[in-house]
């Protein structure tokens, strides 16, 4: 996602089109915005657990049925597609937590790295993806725009000027929410 959000053009136009149902949009738009769904779905799945079953393949097939369940959106530009398979990337993710966790009957929940998400300076902390989640959700209750900035950089993996492009705020008040979420995440997370 170095190039803008909103680039190529014809991705806004399809986005449109398959907003008001036109199934041959999005037939044109999955295979020009597939590399970068399964680059972003790599990059998050190299920060989890060694052995995880998911695979960057299976977890975009999984956004992608997400996605083409989407009824009634009125599809914006390419940050805002981006923007809602973060949110899908979020659950399918937090599911496969979750399940995992019930499969082994109260066992550790799956854990991620904490600097990936960026919330401490340890190479050796880990956070429960679970805890993320819930505390994620909480922090949504209390700046709805920090819970969404969280979200876009951590699950999606964008930077903070594609996270400020897909919330239309500038990359300055991105950096500043950024910094204040990661705090009062830690916080939550570990007491």
């Amino acid at each position: 996602m170095g190039q803008t959000l909103d680039r190529p053009p014809e991705i806004t136009l399809w986005l449109q089109e398959w907003s008001v149902g036109k199934a041959e949009a999005l037939e044109a738009l999955m295979p020009a915005v597939y590399d970068e769904l399964h680059r972003q779905a790599a990059s998050y799945l190299r920060r989890e657990r060694v052995g995880h079953t998911l695979q960057p393949t299976a977890l975009i097939n999984e956004v992608y049925l997400k996605l083409i369940d989407q009824q009634h959106v009125n599809w914006q530009n390419r940050a805002h597609l981006f923007g809602i398979a973060a949110q899908a990337m979020r659950r399918i993710l937090v599911d496969h937590a979750k399940s995992r966790h019930r499969d082994k009957r109260g066992g550790n929940a799956e854990n991620l790295p904490i600097e990936a998400a960026e919330f401490a300076v340890s190479n050796t902390k880990k956070v429960d993806l679970i805890a993320l989640d819930e505390a994620l959700t909480r922090l949504a209750e209390l700046d709805e725009r920090q819970a969404r900035i969280v979200e876009l950089r951590f699950f999606s993996g964008m930077s903070v000027d594609e996270t400020a492009e897909a919330l239309g705020i500038s990359a300055a008040t991105v950096k500043n929410d950024w910094r204040t979420a990661k705090a009062w995440l830690f916080l939550e997370i570990n007491g």
